[in-house]
């Protein structure tokens, strides 16, 4: 055995605790479920649970697709693709009242509390675009730095099955990732996970 001075040991254990440090990432899994189409409602919910991640110290918090404020489950139990019914434009009207615009603050409180927090947030939602007269919804993600910035949103490319009555298709502009310390962060809608070109994009 190479015996070490105390100095040097010392320094050798920081070395190796910085080392640790920065290749730790800890990891919130938010699988909880909405306050099924109420923005506001399930904004304060969403806002207790990073609380309670920043709380355990993790690094990073991640909720489902969807989440804010809801998946159109009714699509599929009530004939969403009767013509002209009328309850099907009801309920998109509602669900578009109750969609997310990034445009009118309505992710500014998850950025302060990223931002207060020192935690990065990604979270799913449903986004009203004011590029498209405020009509389309996407299904969305955001990546949400511990700076309070929006890093990037990413509309999903191509809805499944019944999901594209209600959600209009996405584009390549968020296929992005951003960097955590050591690790490179991205994040993909549900199916798009098991789409080879998507996840290639990210990984290079």
């Amino acid at each position: 055995m190479i015996p070490f001075s105390k100095p040097i040991l010392d320094r050798y254990l920081s070395i190796i605790t910085i080392l640790k440090m920065n290749t730790t990432l800890t990891i919130g899994m938010a699988q909880i479920a909405p306050v099924f189409l109420n923005r506001e409602a399930t904004t304060e919910k969403m806002l207790g649970y990073i609380t309670d991640a920043a709380s355990r110290h993790c690094d990073l918090v991640v909720f489902g697709e969807a989440l804010l404020p809801g998946y159109p489950f009714w699509v599929e139990l009530t004939g969403g693709a009767v013509f002209n019914s009328p309850v099907q434009k009801e309920l998109y009207a509602y669900y578009a009242y109750q969609a997310v615009s990034v445009s009118s603050g309505d992710l500014d409180v998850f950025c302060k509390i990223a931002k207060d927090k020192k935690i990065t947030i990604i979270l799913g939602f449903i986004e009203r675009t004011p590029d498209t007269g405020n009509h389309s919804l996407h299904c969305s993600l955001v990546n949400i730095g511990t700076n309070g910035e929006l890093q990037y949103i990413h509309r999903k490319l191509m809805p499944t099955y019944e999901e594209r009555l209600v959600w209009a298709g996405g584009d390549g502009h968020g296929l992005q990732v951003s960097k955590f310390g050591a690790f490179t962060i991205g994040a993909l809608n549900c199916w798009e996970n098991w789409m080879p070109l998507v996840r290639s994009a990210l990984y290079a």
